[in-house]
C-alpha cells in the first residue's frame, strides 16, 4: 500500500476538501492510503471520517510568518519520524512551497504541488505569497491543477496535470421526492429559490449575489436567497444583509453535510466568483440539473452541460437572466469526465505511474 500525505489548512467542509474527500472514498485503499497534514490546532468537520477510513490527522503549526521556524523544526522531526511517506500531494497553492521545501530537505522524492485557483486573497501574506509563488517549482517536481487557467497561473507554461473535482454524480442527480422534503423542512414550499454553495470569501463576491437578489425580489415578491457555506467573511455579509432589510427573505446555511440535498430545493444557481480555479459548486449544480450562472472568471472547464451560462459581472445582466428562469422538470445531460469513479481511477494510475517512474531512476 502507498501512503500519501495530503496537505491542507483543515479538513472542513469546502471546495478542496470535498474533492479530496470524494476521491479518498472510492479509491482503492489496499492501493492507495490517504493521511493528511493540516495547519490548524483544531479537529476539520472530516477528521473522524478520515479516521474511519484508515487515514491519519496531523496538525502542524499554522503558516504565519512568526511560526517559520517553529513550523519547519515540526516539519524535520514529523518526515523523520514518518519515512513511509514517498508522495507529498500539497493543496495550499503558493503556500506549497513550505511543506514541499521542507519535503525536499527531508528526501521525499515525489513532491507534489497543485493548484486549486487563479487568483490569492490580498491578506498580509499576500507579498511572501508571491514571493512562494516564484519558487514553488524550485521544491515541487510534479504539478497538478483542477483547470487549464488555474494552472497557468500558479506554475506558468509548466507541463500539469489536470486533476477533475470529481464528485459522486449518482449523489447528486436530481430526484423530485427530495426536492418536495427539503422545501418542505426548509418552509420554502412556494417560493422561487435563488442558491449560491461556497464559502463566505472575497472570491465568492456574497455582496454581488445579496445586490441581484435584492433587485430580483423587488420584481418577485417570493422569491428567496439561499446560501450554503461558511468563512471568514459570513458575519459582514450577515451585516450586509441586515442593513438591505432583506433577512426575512435569505437562508444562510453553514456546515452542511447534505448540501446533495440542498441543490435539490432550488430553482436556479448563482455563482459569480472574482477568480476560480474551478468552480465545484457549478459542477455540482449543473449535475443536480440546475440552471446554472457563473461569472467569466470562472474557466470554461466549469461547463459540463447546456444548463450553464456565463455571464460578465453586470449586475442588471444577471438580474434579466434570473428574473426569466422558470422552474423545469431537471433531468439534465452533463459531461461524465467529473464522474469520481472514473476519476479515482485515473487518480490511482497517475499515482502508481509516478512510484514507478521514480524507482525507475
Amino acid at each position: 500500500m502507498i501512503r500519501i500525505l495530503q496537505i491542507v489548512n483543515i479538513m472542513d467542509r469546502a471546495g478542496i476538501e470535498n474533492m479530496l474527500m470524494n476521491y479518498y472514498r472510492q479509491i482503492d485503499r489496499t492501493k492507495i492510503q490517504f493521511d493528511f497534514l493540516t495547519h490548524r490546532p483544531n479537529e476539520g468537520a472530516y477528521d473522524n471520517e478520515i479516521k474511519s477510513l484508515g487515514g491519519k490527522v496531523y496538525h502542524a503549526p499554522r503558516l504565519y510568518p512568526q511560526n517559520y521556524r517553529t513550523y519547519f523544526k515540526y516539519m524535520s522531526d514529523f518526515f523523520e519520524n514518518h519515512k513511509e511517506y514517498r508522495i507529498v500531494h500539497s493543496h495550499i497553492d503558493a503556500m506549497s512551497y513550505l511543506p514541499l521545501l521542507a519535503a525536499k530537505k527531508a528526501g521525499v522524492k515525489i513532491r507534489i504541488a497543485h493548484s486549486h485557483s487563479t487568483s490569492m486573497d490580498r491578506d498580509f501574506k499576500w507579498l511572501l505569497k508571491q514571493y512562494f509563488r516564484k519558487k514553488l517549482p524550485s521544491v515541487a517536481n510534479c504539478f497538478c491543477a483542477c483547470s487549464k487557467m488555474a494552472g497557468q497561473y500558479l506554475f506558468n507554461d509548466r507541463e500539469v496535470k489536470i486533476i477533475y473535482n470529481a464528485v459522486d454524480t449518482e449523489r447528486f442527480e436530481y430526484d423530485e421526492l427530495v426536492r418536495k422534503n427539503k422545501r418542505k423542512e426548509l418552509n420554502i414550499d412556494d417560493k422561487f429559490v435563488i442558491g449560491h454553495v461556497g464559502r463566505f470569501t472575497e472570491a465568492k463576491n456574497h455582496k454581488f449575489i445579496v445586490d441581484i437578489f435584492e433587485k430580483i425580489l423587488s420584481e418577485r415578491k417570493n422569491s428567496i436567497l439561499l446560501l450554503v457555506g461558511k468563512g471568514e467573511l459570513l458575519e459582514k455579509v450577515q451585516q450586509y444583509i441586515k442593513e438591505k432589510k432583506l433577512g426575512d427573505n435569505i437562508i444562510i446555511l453553514s456546515d452542511r453535510d447534505d448540501v446533495h440535498e440542498l441543490y435539490q430545493a432550488m430553482d436556479v444557481f448563482v455563482f459569480p466568483s472574482k477568480y476560480e480555479g474551478l468552480g465545484m459548486g457549478a459542477v455540482e449544480a449543473q449535475i443536480s440539473g440546475l440552471k446554472t450562472f457563473v461569472s467569466t472568471n470562472v474557466p470554461e472547464e466549469v461547463k459540463i452541460s447546456n444548463e450553464l451560462c456565463f455571464l460578465e459581472l453586470d449586475q442588471e445582466k444577471w438580474v434579466e437572466q434570473i428574473r426569466e428562469t422558470k422552474y423545469i422538470c431537471r433531468k439534465t445531460n452533463y459531461s461524465k469526465e467529473y464522474d469520481i469513479k472514473e476519476a479515482s481511477l485515473e487518480l490511482l494510475n497517475y499515482y502508481e505511474k509516478l512510484i514507478d517512474m521514480n524507482e525507475q531512476v
